[in-house]
């Protein structure tokens, strides 16, 4: 099991973690949503429970919830800047379709 970050978004990460006093990492994760099913949750992670998966790449702890787990298994972070938008961007192996806006996915 393996969660991967580019290094754009360890950077990236890094700053969010600096900025927020007792972060412990970055927490990565989906929510049910959208016409797809799943939509991608990035957000600091302050806490880690007893079942979480916790990963660690360049130097930034990835915490994953366990029902999530499954679902995001083998995914690379990427952070892209593209004009004067700037995201999280996911390369997930377990993806089998996505909705038109690209706000959702579903998995087999």
């Amino acid at each position: 099991m393996s969660i991967r970050l580019t290094e754009s978004a360890a950077s990236r990460a890094r700053k969010f973690i600096d900025a927020s006093p007792g972060a412990l990492g970055l927490r990565f994760g989906v929510r049910r949503t959208g016409c797809s099913g799943w939509a991608y949750v990035v957000d600091v992670a302050d806490a880690i429970a007893a079942d979480d998966q916790v990963f660690d790449d360049q130097g930034i702890r990835i915490v994953v919830d366990a029902d999530s787990l499954p679902l995001v298994d083998g995914t690379e972070i990427d952070f892209e800047q593209k004009g004067l938008n700037a995201a999280f961007a996911f390369r997930n192996p377990n993806v089998t379709g996505a909705c038109g806006c690209g706000e959702s996915f579903a998995v087999g």
